[in-house]
C-alpha cells in the first residue's frame, strides 16, 4: 500500500483479491495487517481460497479426485509450501485457525461445487459473519476449481466475475476519485 499512489492508486482505497492460493495470500494479508497494525485492505476478494491445511473436510471427501484440483495435488502443492507439516496450523498458512476473525475487512467469498476447497471457503465465510466482518459468500454449482478465469466458454464465471466486479465497484472502484 505504501506504492499505491506511484502506481495510480489510492494509498486509502487498496483491496486485495486472488484465487485458490492466491485468496489464501489475500486472505493472510488482511489478516497480518490487522495483528500487525499495518494498513488495512478495504476489501477481501477471496475466489476459492485455501484456508485450512486440513484434507479431511467434507469437498475434500466428495472431491478427491475431482479435475483440476484433488486431494493429491493439494497435498503436494502444501508439501512444498510448508516447511514441516506442522507450520500448517499457523493461521498465516491456514487463516481458518486463527483465533479470531474480527476486524478484518469486509469480503467476497467465492466457493465452486466439484472443488475440494469448497468446505473450506465456506468456513471462512462462516467465521467472518459470526465475528459481524461484512460478508457475501456465493456458491457456485456445477462448476470446478478454476471456472472463474473461463469466462469465455462457463455462463456461471461470467456471473462470479460480474459478481466479483460489482463487490469491487460498491467499495468505490472504478469510479473517480
Amino acid at each position: 500500500m505504501r506504492n499505491a499512489a506511484s502506481l495510480g492508486g489510492t494509498p486509502g482505497r487498496v483491496a486485495v483479491g486472488g484465487e485458490s492460493a492466491g485468496g489464501n495470500l489475500a486472505a493472510v494479508t488482511a489478516l497480518m495487517a490487522r495483528d500487525k497494525d499495518g494498513q488495512m485492505p478495504i476489501f477481501q476478494l477471496l475466489v476459492y481460497p485455501i484456508t485450512n491445511y486440513a484434507f479431511n473436510t467434507p469437498s475434500y471427501r466428495a472431491n478427491a479426485r475431482a479435475v483440476p484440483l484433488d486431494r493429491a495435488s493439494m497435498q503436494w502443492f502444501w508439501g512444498h509450501y510448508l516447511k514441516r507439516p506442522s507450520d500448517g496450523a499457523n493461521p498465516y498458512a491456514s487463516p481458518l485457525r486463527a483465533p479470531s476473525l474480527a476486524d478484518l475487512p469486509p469480503a467476497l467469498v467465492i466457493t465452486d461445487e466439484n472443488d475440494p476447497l469448497r468446505s473450506e471457503g465456506q468456513a471462512y465465510a462462516r467465521r467472518l459473519a459470526a465475528v459481524g466482518v461484512q460478508v457475501e459468500l456465493r456458491d457456485y454449482t456445477r462448476v470446478m476449481h478454476e471456472f472463474f478465469g473461463m469466462t469465455a466458454v462457463v455462463p456461471k464465471a461470467r456471473q462470479a466475475v460480474a459478481a466479483a466486479g460489482a463487490a469491487v465497484r460498491a467499495r468505490g472502484y472504478g469510479q473517480s476519485g
